[in-house]
Order: C-alpha cells, then sequence, then structure tokens
C-alpha cells in the first residue's frame, strides 16, 4: 500500500494580491489529508473518501475507457475527481497504467467547511501519487495561486511569490514570542476562494502600490516580536485589502467592540480569522455564537 499526506493550510498576508505578485506570509496547519493506494482484483479504480468523523461523503467506481476515466456514476464530484485524475494522467502518461486495479481512501482530519485545504490536499497527494508537479495539477484543474499547494508540502512557515506563473516559495522563521496571544476562529460558513478571486480580478486597477506596502508588513510580520506593532501591521493590511475589494473589513463588520485585532484569511467572508487578543478571547466569541477557537500552537505546525 502508498500513503501520502499533505497539510493543510492558512495565507496570513497578501490575500488577493498574492496573485499579482505580492510576498505572502503562509502557515501550514496542523490538521491535512491523507491518501492511500491498494491494489485490488477488479480492473476499476474505486475511490472512497472520508470526512475528519470518519464519515463516507464520497465513493465512486471509474473505469479506462480508451484512456480516460470515466465515473459509473456521473454527478457533479464524481465528474470533477476525474477531471483531476485524468489531468493527473495528462501530465504523466504512465500514471494508472497498464490496467486499473486499485482502491484509493482518503481521510480528511478536519472539518470540510474550515476551509484548510480539501481541494489543494487532494491535488498535492494526488500529484505525489502520480510524480507530478502539483503546481501544473493545480493550474488545470482549480486554479489560484499555488500558495496552498507549497504549504501542502512545507512543514514550516513559508513566504510565496509568484514570479509570473512560477512560485517562489522560502521557509522563514515565524515564531512570534507572543503566539500564545494568537488565535484562530472559524466564522461559521465557507468561502468560495473562487468567487473572491473572481471578485478581485474583476478589478483591474493598478495595485503595485498596495504590493510593495503589502509586502512590507509581510517582512514586518515575520520579524516582529512586539504584539502591539503586529496589530498595527495586522489593521494596516486590513485597510489595504478593504480599499482594493470594496468591502468592510471582519472586525468592523462583525467585532467592532473587540480590543484586540482581527485579520480575514483568504477570501473574505468566511472560513477562519486571526485574533490577537492579550486575554483568551474564547468566551467573547462564543458569546456571539462563534464556538470554533483555536490557540495558534493547536492549529499551526
Amino acid at each position: 500500500m502508498e500513503s501520502f499526506y499533505s497539510n493543510g493550510k492558512l495565507l496570513i498576508s497578501a490575500e488577493y494580491l498574492v496573485l499579482n505578485g505580492a510576498e505572502a506570509l503562509a502557515l501550514p496547519s496542523k490538521f491535512g489529508q491523507s491518501l492511500s493506494v491498494e491494489s485490488i482484483s477488479e480492473p476499476l479504480l474505486t475511490w472512497q473518501s472520508y470526512n475528519n468523523n470518519n464519515e463516507c461523503w464520497l465513493e465512486a467506481t471509474f473505469k479506462d475507457i480508451h484512456g480516460t476515466l470515466q465515473p459509473e456514476i456521473e454527478n457533479d464530484l464524481t465528474l470533477r475527481l476525474a477531471s483531476i485524475l485524468n489531468a493527473a494522467k495528462t501530465l504523466n502518461p504512465e500514471f494508472l497504467k497498464p490496467e486499473l486495479g486499485l482502491a484509493i481512501k482518503t481521510y480528511l482530519d478536519f472539518p470540510t467547511n474550515w476551509g484548510l485545504g480539501t481541494s489543494s490536499t487532494l491535488i498535492n497527494n494526488i500529484a505525489s501519487w502520480a510524480n507530478i508537479n502539483p503546481f501544473t495539477l493545480l493550474e488545470r484543474t482549480f486554479g489560484g495561486s499555488g500558495y496552498d499547494i507549497a504549504c501542502a508540502s512545507n512543514n514550516t512557515p513559508i513566504t510565496y511569490r509568484l514570479n509570473g506563473k512560477s512560485p517562489i516559495v522560502k521557509s522563514v522563521n515565524f515564531h512570534p514570542n507572543f503566539s500564545d496571544c494568537i488565535y484562530f476562529v472559524h466564522l461559521n460558513k465557507k468561502q468560495n476562494s473562487r468567487d473572491g478571486i473572481a471578485h478581485f480580478k474583476a478589478n483591474t486597477s493598478d495595485h503595485s502600490e498596495a504590493i510593495k506596502a503589502v509586502n512590507s508588513i509581510t517582512s514586518e510580520l515575520i520579524t516582529c516580536d512586539n504584539l502591539d506593532r503586529f496589530n498595527g501591521l495586522v489593521e494596516a493590511h486590513e485597510a489595504i485589502i478593504a480599499n482594493i475589494i470594496q468591502l468592510k473589513p471582519v472586525k468592523q463588520l462583525l467585532f467592532h467592540d473587540f480590543t484586540g485585532s482581527i485579520k480575514s484569511l483568504g477570501a473574505w467572508g468566511g472560513d477562519f480569522v486571526m485574533v490577537t487578543s492579550h486575554e483568551d478571547p474564547t468566551s467573547y466569541f462564543k458569546d456571539k455564537g462563534y464556538h470554533t477557537i483555536l490557540p495558534y500552537k493547536d492549529m499551526i505546525l
């Protein structure tokens, strides 16, 4: 049996602007997804995907018809999965040859609505299995900047930048001495990153000055050793992105009476936010109906 594992991710800085070449700070999470491959006697590819409660949420069987995988039962999920596997076959013609006879199982260790990378961890695992470039597979399937793919295969914080279409990934030493004051709060809904990207791309303004400012903030966030200064950087970053995408920062929208700082992570409007607070903010958020609150040490590798 072969097995593969990929880390989930959180984008701390340069959301949206990372698509235009800004340097982002991204953190791999302690949560991710595994994929196992076992041989079976039938000339088929069977697939089962399990959530973090070990419940099977996707079951499919594929046949090879003239070199193309086709699901026995067609729906949005099975057709999407077939398109990913067929893209992998195109990138490596030796993948899944000579004949099928495989049972694939995937296991998430985080809830699907957390937005930590259900798709990116799958893409990276399939790319590892197929021995192909995961960034190329991403480009041919879901699209996006690729920072999530970089997190999937890195076990340390990274900076991520696109030079044209080429990703530049660097490991960085990001372990704030105030990490016990950093929390991640789930907003009770999942944001579709593709919708957020489309909204951003519809704004054709020149973002060069914003990219310079965000690059500077990213650099300072990595080396910052003072929580109040870190909060100031977070708030400056929120203001820059709010101005570009014409949305209110999440603190102004939902948590205006909170005494610490709050930053959206990735596409605005859902998934996790990063919260900084000198005191444990759990009761504040639970009182407002947000019950998934993870301290830094429980979320980040």
